[in-house]
Formats: structure tokens, sequence, C-alpha cells
């Protein structure tokens, strides 16, 4: 399928860039086509009135002022041809004869006045580029000059030009679609990555709905099944069946929040707010587990300089409360959930330490969120972000799909921070920890 969308462009690339070449070619042949014939027929102009000027006029009956022309005495240097324009002169007398020529062998071609140049063909596929004028004096008719140039020599660079030409275009195109195959490798890359991530979240998502899905349908039957012998049993199912729904309904949440995200239609209700009490309300939230499993979460504000409060809200951010609230949740929940015992004897905690710094000359509040777990192993840390990964913990930090949890807190923590223009980066190693920080811009008085 890529390649033949691949094959397409390339061909659409080629065929565009040959029109291209083709009329640019054309333009150029025509526009030097009409500057050579041009330049011909300047010549002949410039050649005839040579011609004219040096005729010797003779005066033949002086009260009637009539004239004749002495074509010995006016034609006795211009035997020849120039031979660098390949100019031939003719003669004719005023009835049209054809007195004088530098042809060997004239044409009897008829004299046919045109007040331009013209093309007059001759036998077999022998052309000439010819000027006819008549020659007056004081009103009398003394005869017409005419002038002629072959035409191959007219057509000869016009030829050799038209073969460049094609040459020149066949190379290009060439080198086009070679180009175009390269270009549109480049091009289909992203689509052919775009594509693979699709069909992998639908996969995983298919398998994360696939399970709650089946448990509930199992569920039911069982419900219905012992609806009037095991009343009881009826009511556990139906808390399971609730459990398992409302898994779904968060599954589905996130799956439709990352769509909007992606999409870039979320919703942001952006507005001034403490960034420390935020944090506070979300500790306090995820301390009872965290004491469940026995892991200090505990937060250290550092306390900004005073030339720094006098320039913004102090812990002061402009977003949304809910979504800055899901991201730490996130974040924190994911640092508890990994804050596994390890077989040292080291007490476990999670650390939320939230402070004000100058980044880019503008001000910032950056969150760190550390552990003192496992850690992540090196080669899993490019991936933690995407959707649907998971990390097993107790198997070496071997990558997993598909235990408790969907795979999706990362993915749209990172979806919340750079809907607030901000920047999440990970820092973790085995048996020693890990640190997310987070920086947000600050909110600054106007």
């Amino acid at each position: 399928m890529f390649q033949t969308t691949r094959r397409r462009l390339a061909l659409w690339y080629t065929v565009v860039t040959a029109v291209l070449l083709l009329l640019f070619a054309t333009g150029i042949y025509l526009y030097v086509r009409t500057l050579t014939i041009e330049r011909v027929d300047d010549t002949l102009k410039h050649a005839i009135q040579v011609v004219e000027r040096y005729l010797v006029i003779e005066k033949v009956d002086p009260q009637e002022g009539k004239y004749r022309v002495n074509i010995e005495a006016s034609f006795r240097n211009n035997n020849d041809p120039v031979d660098d324009d390949r100019v031939d002169v003719e003669w004719f007398s005023a009835s049209g004869k054809l007195l004088w020529s530098t042809f060997d062998d004239p044409a009897n071609l008829p004299l046919r006045l045109h007040p331009r140049a013209q093309t007059v063909h001759l036998s077999g596929d022998r052309l000439l580029r010819q000027v006819i004028q008549k020659v007056e004096k004081e009103r009398y008719l003394l005869g017409y000059l005419r002038v002629s140039h072959p035409w191959f020599e007219v057509t000869k660079p016009i030829r050799q030009l038209s073969l460049d030409l094609t040459l020149t275009v066949l190379l290009m195109l060439v080198c086009t679609a070679a180009i175009g195959w390269f270009l549109s490798g480049i091009a289909i890359e992203p689509v052919r990555n775009s594509y693979q991530s699709l069909k992998q979240f639908t996969a995983d998502a298919s398998h994360e709905l696939r399970n709650p899905i089946a448990t509930i349908l199992t569920n039911v039957e069982m419900a219905l099944s012992y609806a009037e012998s095991q009343p009881d049993l009826k009511q556990k199912q139906l808390v399971v069946i609730q459990r398992l729904a409302k898994r779904l309904g968060h599954l589905v949440d996130d799956l439709l929040f990352l769509a909007r995200s992606d999409s870039g239609i979320v919703q942001t209700e952006a507005q001034a707010l403490p960034l420390d009490a935020l944090l506070i309300e979300v500790i306090e939230e995820q301390k009872t587990i965290a004491e469940q499993k026995e892991i200090a979460l505990f937060l250290t504000i550092i306390e900004p300089d005073e030339n720094m409060v006098e320039d913004m809200e102090l812990f002061t951010v402009r977003g949304d409360w809910e979504q800055l609230a899901r991201l730490f949740t996130n974040t924190i929940a994911n640092a508890i959930e990994y804050s596994l015992p390890t077989a040292s004897d080291r007490d476990l905690s999670v650390e939320v330490e939230l402070k004000s710094l100058v980044k880019e000359r503008s001000s910032h509040l950056q969150i760190k969120i550390k552990d003192n777990g496992k850690g992540i192993a090196e080669s899993d840390l490019p991936y933690i972000f995407d959707r649907f990964y998971r990390i097993e913990p107790y198997n070496n930090n071997r990558a997993t799909r598909g235990r408790s949890g969907a795979g999706l807190g990362l993915a749209i923590a990172r979806a919340i921070v750079e809907n607030h223009r901000g920047q999440i980066i990970v820092d973790s190693k085995l048996g020693r920890g890990t640190t997310f920080t987070i920086t947000l811009p600050s909110y600054e008085k106007s």
C-alpha cells in the first residue's frame, strides 16, 4: 500500500515537473526563434538600405523626370554575397523583370510585394527568407530590390537549441524522478509511522476493552443463572460489574482525552491558579495510598528570591485546575506504584519539590517528583510516555501491556503539559529511583 502511494507521489512529482519543464523549454525555444528571425530580418533590411545607397541613378529624360539605374556601375563591387550572413541580392525592373542577381542559379520566383519579410519555398526542401522593397526617385519607380537569406542558416542555431533543450529536459526529468522517489519516501514515512501507531493503538485499545467486557458478560450470565437460588452471589456479581463498568468508563475517558488532544480540540479553562495549593490537595488525596504501601509522601516548597516575586505571582500558573490536578495525580500515583520494596533496607519515599526559576529570560515553575524505588531501565525510558506502555515492576522492569492500569497515565500527563506550553522530562537509574521534572510557565503580572 505504501509502496503504491510512494510510486504515485513520485510519478506526480515527475509529471508536474515535466509539464513545467516543457512549458519553460517551449517558451525559451519560441523566444530564441523569434529573436533569431528578427535578427535575420533586420540584417536583410539593412542590406537593402546599403545596396540602395550605392545605386547609381541616371536621368533619361530630364524634362519628363525619367530615371534609370546603371546596373554595371551599381553592382560591380557587389557580385559576391556576404559570407557571414549569406545575403543574396536581386534587382528587378519596374515591370518585374529580373535584371541582376548574386544567385548562381536564380530561381524564377514571382515578385510579390510584402510589407514584411516572408519565407518562400524553392524546389525540394529549400527555403529562403526574403525582403522586397520598391526603389523610387522623385516618385518615379526605378525597380525593385530583393534580398534573400537561406532559411537553413536561420534554423541551424534553433535546431541546435531544440536539441540542447530536449537533452536538458530529459536529464532533468530523470533527476526529478530520482529526487521525487527520494522525497516521496521521506513524505510517506510519517504516514507509515502514524499508520503503524494507529494499528498498535487499535490493538492495545481492543485488548484493554476486551477483558473487562468479557468479564462483565461472564458475571452477567452468572448473575442471571443463579438469580433465584443464590441472591448473595447475584449481589457480588453486580458489585463486580459496577467496578468493571467504572474501569471501562475511565478508560474511555482517557482515550477520548488523548484523541481530543491529538486533534487540538481539548478545551482548557485557563485561569490563574495557585500551584502550591493544587499540589497540597493532590498529595492529601494520594497520601492514604502511599501510607498503605509504607511510602513516605511529602511536599517541599522552595521560596523564591525577592526580585523574582516582584515580577510574578507567587507559585501561580495560568491553566486548567482539573487538567493540572490530573497531571500531578498521574505522575505522583506512578511514583507510588513503582516505589516497590527492594533488597535494601532503605525507607521508600516520594518527594514532590516546587520551586521558581528563570528559564530563557522568563519565569517558570519547576515541579520535581522523585522516588527512591527500583527505577526504570534505560531501554524503557524512551517509551514510558507511549500509550499502553507499562513496565512490569515485579520482573526486572520488563515492559508489558495488560497489567494494572491501562498504561495511559503518563501519555495523558505529557499531553496536559504540552497543552499548558510546558515540558516534562524523566531521569531514572535502576536501583536508585526515578525523577520526573515538569516545567510550566509562571503567571506574570500584566
